[in-house]
């Protein structure tokens, strides 16, 4: 048996910069077939993780870069999250680990689904809370994080619940070029189809929209807020 803050000290020399654990009993909410239970029936905690995201891709002309180490951090957030499970089997716990990127058609709701949402794990891990542009906004680097999760057969004491960080003040709501954020839940295939794709000069698959991330005023949080102070004075 290991504890909670053995657990943490593991994935942050894995190399997570953020880690919480969630209690199951925190996800009751969660759509049908897409429960900690409907991936592991023994689990008792979420262990949801966090790595930062270089806030230098925001402020490229070029789409490239946001694209290239969006591309780059999912595979981190998997191996990360692989390595741990092993490192658990070692000590005799059941691990599973829950992909980065991966979705699958629910068509009970019309929408892509994680086999369980990294962001809502994330949010009942204590990590942070989701915004209205429905990322999740972290105290530390706010939406500049990438998530990854594993669902654990062991009890672990979970960490408090975040107070709402977003203050709706609809600013991503009115920059959204396609009115993808206009009602309470995200148009998530409009954003999509627009935001994703590929370069049909450059027949290159590109992220070419994160417009609802850049004008966030929590979107950096207080790690990186130095950062932005930075480019400021270089104006």
């Amino acid at each position: 048996m290991l504890e909670s803050k053995r657990i943490k000290e593991i994935l942050f020399g894995l190399g997570a910069d953020l880690c919480g654990i969630a209690s199951i009993d925190r996800f009751e909410n969660a759509p049908k077939g897409y429960h900690p239970l409907d991936v592991l029936p023994t689990c008792k905690s979420v262990i949801s993780f966090g790595c930062r995201f270089p806030v230098g891709t925001l402020n490229c002309r070029s789409d490239i870069p946001y694209t290239r180490v969006r591309n780059s951090i999912t595979s981190k957030m998997d191996a990360i999250a692989l390595d741990f499970c092993m490192e658990m089997e070692k000590n005799q716990i059941v691990c599973v680990p829950v992909p980065a990127n991966e979705s699958q058609w629910d068509q009970n709701t019309d929408r892509w689904r994680s086999i369980v949402s990294q962001k809502h794990m994330a949010q009942a891990a204590g990590l942070g809370t989701i915004g209205r542009h429905s990322l999740l906004i972290t105290p530390e680097f706010g939406s500049m994080v990438w998530l990854g999760a594993v669902l654990c057969e062991q009890e672990l004491e979970p960490d408090e619940i975040k107070e709402s960080i977003c203050n709706d003040c609809n600013l991503c709501v009115d920059i959204c070029p396609v009115n993808a954020l206009e009602n309470p839940e995200i148009r998530q295939q409009t954003c999509w189809d627009f935001a994703f794709g590929e370069d049909e000069e450059e027949q290159v698959w590109r992220i070419s929209c994160h417009k609802c991330r850049d004008i966030c005023p929590y979107n950096l949080g207080s790690q990186n807020s130095m950062l932005r102070k930075n480019d400021e004075e270089k104006l």
